[in-house]
Order: structure tokens, then C-alpha cells, then sequence
């Protein structure tokens, strides 16, 4: 089994030695920095190299620059996707966006992990968990989720907060660790 398949099918592997992951690394990253360097103006370069990077988007979509992320390919966003700027996406696992998620400025979005055990962590192995966002998703600026984080439909979260756990449907959470705030009872409070 090749370390891109351990990788994508959330095993232990080693992607510091890998030819086939570092070229493609390398490759999406330069298409990245060609992205942050186009003029905002560039509408139509932008758009279409964001859809050469990213590996599924629907026909509403846009992400402003600078935006980085490692090899794309395992990235999916759905219809009325919008992120504000300095959106990084660490994509060895899938990153699953619902429709109409709403990104502040300044998140991330983690989906490599390493071995907590040190000689391990130390010989470059690492893992991946999938990140799955649901519908109708608001994240304020500065927020981190985490490996393998599942977040509901209809959710607000709050700026600079650390999400490391599910957060289930219709509710607000914020702080570090992130952490239901209240339920959500209507669309416009």
C-alpha cells in the first residue's frame, strides 16, 4: 500500500518521504501562491484556478486570498460558499463544507494529526481525520477546528474558538475548548 492511500484512508503514514505526496504537495502549494498573488480584480483567474486547486465546488463559491491548503484534491465545497481572508485547510482527510457556510478571517481548518508517542511522532508519521461542516454554518474570525471534528447544521461559532469535538445541530458554541452556548430557536437572533 502506497503512503497516499495509508493517507487517505486515515492510516499512519509518512508523508516526508513520499514522492508522489510531496510533488503533489508542491504543486497544489505553488497553484496556492499563484492564487495570493493574483490582483482582486482578477475575478475570472481567480475562479478558475481556485477550481483547478479545490477538488469539488458547486457553481456559487469564493474564497479570498491569501488561501492555502496542501493538496486539495480532498477538499468539497458546497453551493454559497464563502471565505473571508487567510483561510488555511491542512486536507490529508476529506474537509466536507455543507451549502452556505460563512468562514471569518484567519481560521483553519486541521485534518493532519501526529502521534502523540515521540519516536514515532519524530520519524515524520502522521495521520488523518476527516472534517465534515454542515448547512448554513457561520464561523467568526480566528477559528481552529480540529482532526475529525463533525459540525452540525445551522451553527454559529464564535470567534478565536478551538472547536476539538462534534458540535451537534442549530446551536451557538464558542471558547477553547468550544462548547454549546445556547440552542438556536430562530434564523434571526
Amino acid at each position: 500500500m502506497t503512503e497516499k492511500e495509508k493517507m487517505l484512508m486515515g492510516e499512519i503514514y509518512n508523508a516526508n518521504y513520499d514522492e508522489e505526496l510531496i510533488r503533489e504537495r508542491t504543486e497544489t502549494k505553488d497553484k496556492c501562491f499563484v492564487y495570493n498573488q493574483l490582483k482582486p480584480s482578477e475575478l475570472e483567474k481567480r475562479m478558475q484556478l481556485l477550481k483547478e486547486i479545490i477538488g469539488i465546488t458547486k457553481t456559487h463559491f469564493f474564497i479570498e486570498q491569501p488561501f492555502i491548503c496542501d493538496y486539495g484534491y480532498n477538499i468539497e465545497l458546497g453551493e454559497n460558499f464563502y471565505s473571508n481572508h487567510n483561510l488555511t485547510i491542512l486536507d490529508p482527510g476529506k474537509v466536507v463544507f455543507g451549502n452556505n457556510v460563512f468562514i471569518g478571517p484567519n481560521c483553519g481548518f486541521y485534518t493532519a494529526a501526529h502521534p502523540i508517542e515521540k519516536n514515532t511522532r519524530n520519524d515524520g508519521l502522521e495521520y488523518a481525520k476527516p472534517i465534515h461542516v454542515g448547512n448554513d454554518v457561520w464561523f467568526g474570525g480566528n477559528v481552529v477546528v480540529l482532526p475529525g471534528v463533525t459540525i452540525g447544521d445551522n451553527v454559529v461559532i464564535g470567534a478565536g474558538s478551538v472547536v476539538t469535538h462534534d458540535i451537534p445541530s442549530n446551536v451557538v458554541a464558542a471558547g477553547n475548548p468550544c462548547q454549546i452556548i445556547r440552542m438556536i430557536e430562530n434564523s434571526y437572533k
